[in-house]
């Protein structure tokens, strides 16, 4: 069964192949009827930046087939030169300033930016018990230092608790409100992506969003994460048009493409597993956001670096789109 990665990091163990070879744009398109290399008008410049979210290598990295340190290097070879990191992949290392110097000197020798870090395993901000919520609140702290150090411009934090919908809604907003504070202070944003739950909930999250009522809290709409729980989706188009107004970045969730369209499909084809991406970024384009969208590639059936091209060509040639 296919794992999203906020149910991921929970498993403590992942059967993984060997390495991969990185295809070309043109082989992987090729491949899967995706004619990038048509398709795509060089005069007109797409209306975003591309990233790439560390969790599209996450096979590959638990795999320990490479390192934290070496992911802004794959993200080059892949000519993509912004990234996005997740914490776990940090080794609890977030508060070592050798690495981090380390970190930072390697993206800047290689000419990344550094975007954002994906910041998961620090408690609920939406923890009705208002000790544990504080205690997470302070648990992201480092997150917002480490992200400042390398030149990020945001941490992206989870707006999950345990409750009714009310009740977590409050929690939440008072936890990111808390940290959203910290965050003003160091000029760093405090983003929520719809990551399960209530968060997955578009009018529920862009309610805390106004409630928050801070500069420096956004959020950083998903495309195929609007699984609430087992039995209940949110219509993910909705969702991210409603997101978008408060939207600090975009992650273009992508699983595998069928044939000679821009449907991402899933496992089971789930009602968060089928995205049309066409549809997705008119949505973002009719925003105006001029951001990043980063690649965030969790397919099953195509291997980690031929999703990454798969998803770059086809967010390309919908930027080059008049």
């Amino acid at each position: 069964m296919k794992q999203n990665r906020r149910n991921f990091i929970k498993s403590t163990s992942l059967a993984v192949g060997g390495a991969l070879a990185i295809p070309t744009i043109g082989m992987a398109s090729a491949e899967r009827g995706i004619h990038y290399l048509d398709s795509l008008n060089p005069k007109i410049k797409p209306f975003f930046d591309i990233s790439l979210a560390e969790w599209s290598y996450h096979k590959a990295l638990f795999a320990k087939e490479f390192t934290n340190l070496d992911f802004p290097a794959k993200a080059v070879s892949h000519g993509i030169h912004a990234v996005e990191y997740v914490s776990v992949f940090f080794d609890g290392k977030v508060e070592d300033s050798s690495y981090l110097s380390e970190l930072k000197k390697r993206t800047d020798d290689l000419g990344v930016k550094n975007v954002l870090i994906m910041v998961d395993r620090e408690g609920y901000l939406g923890d009705l018990d208002q000790s544990k919520r504080i205690e997470s609140v302070e648990n992201h702290y480092k997150w917002i230092e480490a992200a400042k150090f390398l030149g990020c411009h945001s941490i992206r934090v989870n707006a999950h608790g345990v409750g009714t919908s009310k009740e977590v809604q409050d929690a939440a907003i008072d936890g990111l409100g808390r940290l959203s504070e910290y965050g003003k202070e160091n000029k760093i944003n405090v983003i929520v992506e719809n990551h399960g739950g209530y968060s997955s909930n578009g009018t529920w999250l862009t309610q805390v969003m106004k409630a928050v009522n801070n500069p420096y809290c956004g959020t950083l709409p998903d495309f195929g994460n609007f699984k609430i729980n087992e039995t209940e989706f949110y219509d993910q188009y909705k969702g991210v048009k409603e997101m978008m107004p408060f939207a600090k970045g975009v992650s273009a969730k992508s699983y595998d493409f069928d044939g000679k369209s821009n449907i991402s499909t899933g496992v089971g084809n789930t009602e968060d597993h089928k995205i049309d991406f066409d549809k997705m970024m008119a949505i973002v384009k009719e925003a105006k956001y001029k951001g990043h969208i980063g690649i965030e590639f969790e397919g099953s059936n195509t291997p980690e670096p031929e999703g990454i091209e798969l998803t770059k060509s086809v967010l390309l040639r919908l930027g080059a789109k008049k």
